[in-house]
C-alpha cells in the first residue's frame, strides 16, 4: 500500500512525499513521489545510496553535474556530497540505502 499512499498524498502535497518501503539492520528502501516541478532540496547522503526512477523523469543535481534520469535509470549517490533532485514529470523513485 505504500506506493498507493504516496500517490494519494501527492495530490495535495507541496513537497515530495517519501515513505519507507522496507528496512532492516543496516539498510532501508524508500519510495519518493514527486509531482512535476517538485524539488528534493540539497542534502547529503551519509551512507551508500542509489536512486532509481520507477515512473516519470527527474534531474539529479550534484555540484557541477546534472543528470536526466528516466524510467528505470539509476544513479549511485556519493557519500557526503551535496545533491538535489527535481521532477521534470510526475515521478516515482526508489531510494535504496545501506551496504
Amino acid at each position: 500500500m505504500t506506493i498507493k499512499e504516496i500517490k494519494e498524498e501527492l495530490k495535495t502535497a507541496d513537497n515530495p512525499v517519501a515513505k519507507s518501503l522496507h528496512h532492516g539492520k543496516g539498510f532501508k528502501v524508500l519510495i519518493i513521489g514527486f509531482r512535476k516541478g517538485m524539488i528534493l532540496k540539497e542534502h547529503k547522503a551519509h551512507i551508500q545510496s542509489k536512486l532509481t526512477v520507477l515512473e516519470g523523469a527527474v534531474i539529479y543535481k550534484e555540484a557541477y553535474k546534472n543528470m536526466e534520469l528516466r524510467q528505470y535509470d539509476e544513479v549511485e549517490i556519493p557519500i557526503e556530497i551535496t545533491h538535489a533532485v527535481e521532477a521534470i514529470e510526475d515521478s516515482l523513485c526508489i531510494l535504496s540505502q545501506g551496504e
